[in-house]
């Protein structure tokens, strides 16, 4: 007789998207003080979601890269409207409709600076950095802070590959992230009671993680202003807000940053931010999760469904706040 034991990711059947909803219709960091939205509503989505999906001559779509089949989520795909007109990008505003605005951002050109404990500092251009690395595409889950989630098909490369371009020296422990501040498009950064940049950090075995992943599309097309164009972090298994989008300077150090969110209110968003349901959010409950697109609630699962990748990177470290 054949047992079929499920893998950490997958869920029961039941609580998959319902193909009509996924194929039919068409993230994010987390706010100091995050409240749950609609995604838009209905008199306006039409021409967000055009918006949306609006190419730009900068942004001509190239070969997709294959799947791969490693990461498969255990459920469907978010529909494409969803996951690019429900947004958390504080730059631009602190609603989740965030399109109109930021199509003002310029994507090209766009650089990304290494310095730190790095060989030899320098800036690379996003397509210099495109031809050094191996792409591929990666559907992952993604879980917001404020409990709502979606699955999504990523485009890039691991971000391993990136610490490699970068070349850290001996010493250096962590990689720091810095999205791009452009006053002239980017209205939320006038916003006095928030302390940009918004920075990110890994420990460096944390990026070096086979899960660990750099994003530069979506659905098969270039990656989406609003969603963190023209490259940005992804971190299935932490909170959204772990995934840095705009990415411009990649920092080694052999000093813990302290990022974005957790200098506005550590009690609430720390450095580790691993998914846990057992451990709640000073505000509310973590057990169970939003999915877009149905609104229907699932539970919630440590490490985001990706314990068996990523659990390792924590053993000793129990004293440490690793879910908040």
């Amino acid at each position: 007789m054949l047992i079929r034991r499920p893998r950490g990711w997958e869920i029961p059947e039941r609580l998959v998207t319902p193909e009509a909803v996924a194929l039919g219709r068409g993230v994010a960091r987390g706010a100091a003080a995050p409240v749950e939205r609609r995604a838009v509503l209905a008199g306006g989505l039409a021409a967000g979601f055009a918006l949306a999906g609006a190419a730009r001559a900068e942004d001509a779509p190239p070969a997709a890269p294959a799947r791969n089949p490693r990461y498969e989520p255990g459920r469907a795909v978010t529909g494409e409207r969803e996951a690019t007109t429900y947004n958390n990008f504080y730059e631009f505003n602190t609603s989740k409709d965030v399109v109109r605005q930021a199509q003002r951002m310029p994507l090209r050109p766009w650089t990304v600076r290494f310095d730190g404990m790095v060989e030899r500092p320098r800036e690379m251009g996003i397509e210099d950095i495109l031809r050094a690395v191996p792409q591929e595409e990666r559907v992952y889950r993604h879980r917001c802070v404020e409990a709502w989630a979606m699955t999504v098909p990523w485009s890039g490369f691991a971000l391993s590959e990136l610490v490699k371009l970068a070349a850290p020296t001996a010493g250096a422990r962590y990689v720091v992230f810095e999205t791009a501040q452009l006053p002239a498009v980017m209205p939320g950064l006038r916003a006095p009671f928030y302390s940009w940049p918004y920075v990110e950090g890994l420990t460096l075995a944390e990026a070096n993680n086979e899960l660990a992943f750099v994003a530069t599309g979506l659905y098969g097309r270039p990656l989406l202003a609003q969603n963190g164009a023209s490259i940005r972090l992804v971190t299935p298994w932490k909170y959204g807000f772990k995934s840095i989008k705009s990415i411009v300077r990649v920092t080694l150090t052999d000093r813990r940053p302290t990022s974005f969110w957790e200098g506005i209110q550590p009690q609430e968003y720390g450095f580790w931010a691993n998914v846990n349901p057992a451990v709640p959010h000073p505000r509310w409950s973590q057990a169970s999760e939003r999915l877009l697109g149905t609104s229907e609630r699932v539970p919630t699962q440590l490490y985001n469904g990706y314990g068996e990748f990523v659990a390792g990177l924590y053993t000793g470290l129990q004293n440490e706040r690793l879910f908040v």
